[in-house]
C-alpha cells in the first residue's frame, strides 16, 4: 500500500472516530388539506453530508529541524513531512537551522506566538529547548521530537532512533566481529561536535570502548562538501597510520568518506568502517566495500510520522509513545537500501 493510501485510511479512521453523526432533518409537519404546502425548493435544510465540512478545521503544524537543507537525509525527511501534510490536508511550515541553536529556538518561539496547532522539532542539544517545550505545553500545543531526542524536555512523543543505543551497536559490531581490540584507535568524524546526535552516539560508543581500552577521537569535519572532503583527507594524510577503524557519526561524512579514502590512496576495506548510511552515496560506498556496515534511519518516516502524531493529538488521541526508526544493512542487503535512497531523491 502506498504512503498516501495508508495516510488516507488513517485519516478516514480518525475522522470517523472524531466526528459525531450528522443529525437527520426534522420531519415536515402535516399540512391541512386546505392549506397549500410550501414548495420543497424553499426548505433550506443543508444536506447531511455537508455538515462535517462546515465544522472541519485546517491545522497548521511547524516542522523545525536542526539539520541543513539539501543534505540527502534531510531532503528525504522533509519530503516525508510534506507528503503527510498533503495526505492529511494540513498546512506545514518547515525550517532548517544548520545547527544554529539560537536560530532554532527563535523559530520554536515564533511557532508558539503564531498559535501553532502542533510543533515537530529535532533536538539540537540536550536541555536547550526545555523552556520552549514547557511554554508550548502550557498553551496546549502538542510537541513531537524527531531524529534527535530529549526525553527530559517534556515532549509528547518521539520518532527516530535511540542514539545512545546506536553508538553502542556500532561499537559492539566492531568488537564482536574482532575488527578492533584493546589498544586500537577508532576515528570518529562528524559534522558538528557537541550536537545531540554526536554526544549521544559517542556516549554509547564510550560505554563499550572505555572498559576495553579502545581509544577514539571525535573529529570536526563540517558541512560544506568541499571543506569536508579536504578536512577528512588532511586528517587521514597526517594520522592514517594510527587509524584502525572509522565510525561515521553523521550523514555528510558518510557521503564523502569514499572521496577522502580515494584521495589518500586507501582501497576499499583498508580499515573497517561503520556508521550512518541514509544516502545513495553511502549505500554505494557499502556496495563498493568502503563502508563495512551502515545504519538506515528511515528519514522519510522521521518526516511523515511526526505530522501524523500531531494530527492524532489534535483529534484527541493519545500520543505518549516513541517510534523507533533504525535498521542496519551491509553488502548482502545493500540493494534494498540503494533502491530506497534512489526513490526518495
Amino acid at each position: 500500500m502506498s504512503t498516501k493510501a495508508i495516510a488516507a485510511v488513517l485519516l478516514g479512521a480518525i475522522l470517523i472516530a472524531s466526528c459525531s453523526p450528522a443529525t437527520a432533518p426534522a420531519a415536515t409537519p402535516e399540512v391541512p388539506a386546505e392549506v397549500e404546502a410550501p414548495a420543497p425548493a424553499v426548505v433550506e435544510t443543508p444536506a447531511p453530508a455537508e455538515a462535517p465540512q462546515t465544522e472541519e478545521t485546517t491545522y497548521t503544524f511547524y516542522w523545525i529541524s536542526h539539520g541543513t537543507e539539501g543534505v540527502p537525509f534531510w531532503t528525504f525527511a522533509i519530503n516525508g513531512a510534506y507528503a503527510a501534510a498533503e495526505a492529511l490536508g494540513v498546512n506545514l511550515k518547515a525550517s532548517f537551522h544548520a545547527s544554529d541553536v539560537a536560530s532554532q529556538k527563535e523559530a520554536f518561539m515564533a511557532a508558539i506566538a503564531a498559535n501553532a496547532d502542533g510543533i515537530a522539532v529535532s533536538s539540537p542539544a540536550v536541555g536547550v529547548l526545555d523552556e520552549e517545550v514547557a511554554l508550548a505545553r502550557e498553551k496546549g500545543i502538542p510537541v513531537v521530537f524527531f531524529n534527535t531526542d530529549d526525553p527530559a524536555s517534556g515532549r509528547d512523543a518521539f520518532v527516530g532512533g535511540d542514539l545512545f543505543k546506536v553508538g553502542q551497536m556500532w561499537a559492539n559490531y566492531l568488537v564482536d566481529n574482532s575488527l578492533v581490540s584493546s589498544g586500537d584507535f577508532v576515528w570518529l568524524p562528524v559534522e558538528v561536535p557537541g550536537m545531540t546526535y554526536q554526544t549521544e552516539e559517542t556516549r554509547g560508543i564510550a560505554s563499550v570502548f572505555d572498559p576495553l581500552g579502545i581509544k577514539y577521537e571525535v573529529f570536526e569535519a563540517k558541512y560544506d562538501p568541499v571543506e569536508t572532503v579536504q578536512l577528512m583527507t588532511d586528517y587521514l594524510t597526517a594520522n592514517g597510520d594510527r587509524v584502525d577503524a572509522v565510525m561515521l557519526l553523521g550523514d555528510v561524512v558518510s557521503v564523502y568518506l569514499k572521496n577522502a579514502f580515494d584521495n589518500v590512496g586507501w582501497e576499499p576495506g583498508h580499515v573497517p568502517v561503520i556508521g550512518w548510511g541514509n544516502s545513495v552515496e553511502a549505500a554505494s560506498a557499502v556496495a563498493g566495500g568502503y563502508i563495512t556496515a551502515a545504519t538506515w534511519q528511515y528519514p522519510d518516516a522521521q518526516g511523515f510520522m511526526p505530522v501524523v502524531l500531531l494530527f492524532m493529538a489534535k483529534k484527541g488521541m493519545a500520543i505518549g509513545f516513541d517510534m523507533n526508526t533504525v535498521g542496519n544493512y551491509d553488502k548482502s542487503t545493500v540493494d534494498l537500501y540503494t533502491s530506497l535512497a534512489e526513490r526518495m531523491k
